[in-house]
């Protein structure tokens, strides 16, 4: 190292140590700021000794001077504030909480807030709750923090580096005031400024997921619990977000005609935009209207005129009738993002005194245009009593084929009051999970009868048409995961007796389930089916004489659970080895 480069760079870390000790000496700014007070203290600042060493040039623009003010304003910054126009619990930066909210909150989620860690000296705005105080308050506090690195940013001389902002593109009209601002840099065609493309412009020609829907007069209104039970009417419904909600209201029956939030037109009467902030709007049509009696009876009305809450007096009893007690929204949806159509159903109730509080539910759905919902027997695990989902694999392609309808995929024989077994082709019942099932009929066997012909027709009657290779192991288990698809195993149990010609008499069906997943929410899985046909000796009839023999279809589903057992991490082990004299002079 040459002996003229010395001095500069003793004296650079010289300003650097300097700087640093000028920080230390600051009187550090704190404004303590509760519901209804502020108090702040003075800020004093001692010199920054910054020399300028010899024979090193000068950087454009200034090197020393105030610092500039932060463009990122602490205070009015929260990071936690997700819901608009709507209190989020544990944000206490939240403008919309009130000193309502703060009393329930256990503790702030984002307890500082600053701005660029790299700056020797930086705004911190820091939250925190007395619960001390009745109600419980929220305190604020917008102290300097100083940074104690060397390498720290004490000045800057370049004003817009401190936050990310789209630079102004010149043209004819402020090209002159871009020049003299420049500061002697000259212009490029292919500059910075071509970053700045219609992708980083938010695009509102369509719904995207989770953005609230828009109506004319605000957003879709989808109430929802809080941070209690109570219904919360500020809460938005999200597009795509499929929600189902139940939540109470605390009203007085005798005014449950003011009371909007009970009429049916408070759902049924705003108009979604059909894209965000334009002028084409989808009206709520009204596709069923059900009412339920105070005996809990349910009644569909054939019209989807608006009916309003209306107070009777039953006696000395007051009761409030045509009361919303359930709302389901249907929205179908284009590729576009775009709201096609919205359908609403209701389910009207009356409600007395003994009722109050008043449960409402809420559901919403998104249904893809020109497309039908798949149905499921489950999500994941099967639900006891929807139908099992079955199919048979090609011989050339991959994928399980199934029938449109699910509850058409794995049926046995039903029994009717006839049973008659000759009778009964094509008569048919689903396999539901979780239900055992016994069915069966009588077939009558004459001497003319021929077995070949009989058992051949016998088992197609307990088979069925198109009876299943493979059994869907959840309730929405898709058909392009075949491997995951239970095989069904088809075992023909014959009698011993030699030459003789084996009639079909039953079909048992075997389905072995287990618990899947935690034990605080299992999922029915279905690891297991075998569909055994039993057969026996074919009879011998005498002349003119009849016989009868009994065909009977049985399903039985079996939980072949293995017990929960608590799992432990494993004992640590202590590998130690003692020295090889550690025993010395003993051994």
């Amino acid at each position: 190292m040459g002996v003229g480069v010395l001095p500069p760079l003793l004296l650079v870390l010289l300003a650097c140590w300097a700087s640093v000790s000028a920080q230390a000496g600051t009187t550090v700014a704190v404004t303590t700021e509760a519901l209804n007070s502020t108090e702040t203290a003075p800020m004093t600042f001692r010199p920054a000794l910054s020399p300028k060493p010899p024979n090193i040039p000068r950087i454009p623009g200034p090197s020393s001077g105030p610092r500039p003010s932060p463009v990122t304003d602490v205070a009015a910054l929260c990071v936690c504030d997700l819901s608009p126009a709507q209190c989020d619990v544990n944000c206490c930066c939240d403008p919309d909480c009130s000193s309502t909210d703060f009393s329930v909150f256990s503790a702030c989620s984002i307890p500082v807030v600053t701005g660029d860690s790299q700056f020797c000296s930086q705004k911190a705005a820091i939250y925190s709750l007395n619960f001390t105080a009745n109600p419980p308050q929220r305190i604020f506090k917008l102290v300097d923090q100083i940074n104690p690195s060397i390498f720290c940013i004490h000045i800057t001389n370049y004003k817009p580096a401190l936050s990310f902002i789209n630079p102004e593109v010149p043209d004819e009209d402020n090209f002159d005031k871009l020049i003299k601002s420049s500061d002697g840099f000259s212009w490029n065609a292919e500059s910075d400024v071509s970053f700045t493309t219609e992708s980083d412009t938010p695009n509102t020609s369509k719904y995207e997921y989770g953005v609230p829907l828009q109506t004319s007069d605000s957003f879709l209104r989808f109430p929802s619990p809080l941070t209690s039970s109570l219904c919360s009417d500020n809460n938005p419904a999200a597009f795509l977000v499929n929600q189902a909600v139940k939540c109470t209201r605390r009203i007085n029956v005798e005014q449950c005609e003011e009371i909007e939030a009970l009429s049916m037109a408070y759902y049924s009467s705003p108009k979604i935009l059909r894209v965000p902030d334009s002028i084409t709007e989808v009206p709520i049509t009204v596709q069923s209207i059900v009412i339920q009696s105070l005996n809990k009876s349910l009644t569909r009305l054939e019209g989807t005129d608006m009916l309003r809450p209306a107070l009777v007096e039953a006696g000395a009893v007051k009761v409030c009738t045509k009361v919303v007690l359930e709302v389901k929204y249907s929205l179908t949806y284009t590729d576009a993002g775009e709201i096609a159509k919205a359908h609403l159903s209701v389910l009207l109730g009356t409600i007395s005194n003994a009722v109050v509080p008043l449960q409402q539910t809420f559901e919403i759905h998104f249904i893809q245009q020109s497309t039908k919902p798949v149905p499921l027997s489950g999500n994941p695990g099967y639900v006891v009593g929807l139908p099992l989902a079955a199919g048979f694999r090609p011989p050339v392609g991959s994928g399980i084929i199934q029938t449109m309808s699910r509850y058409g995929q794995f049926t046995v024989l039903r029994s009717t009051a006839e049973q008659d077994c000759l009778a009964m082709e094509g008569i048919r019942t689903p396999v539901l999970f979780g239900y055992n099932m016994q069915s069966g009929c009588k077939l009558r066997l004459t001497s003319a009868t021929t077995c070949l012909l009989v058992a051949e027709k016998v088992k197609s009657l307990l088979r069925g048409q198109g009876f299943p290779e493979f059994v869907a192991p959840f309730g929405n288990s898709r058909a392009q995961d075949v491997l995951d698809w239970v095989p069904v195993h088809f075992v023909t149990q014959a009698s011993h007796v030699k030459d003789s010609c084996q009639l079909p008499v039953a079909l048992v069906i075997e389905v072995k389930w287990t618990k899947y997943g935690s034990l605080l929410n299992p999922q029915a899985k279905i690891v297991n089916v075998t569909a055994n046909l039993i057969s026996s000796s074919f009879p011998e009839t005498n002349s003119g004489n009849e016989r009868t023999i009994f065909i009977f279809t049985a399903v039985t589903f079996v939980d072949v659970s293995a017990p929960a057992e608590a799992g432990f991490r494993a004992r640590p082990t202590i590998n130690a080895k003692l020295p090889f004299n550690f025993f010395f002079p003993f051994v």
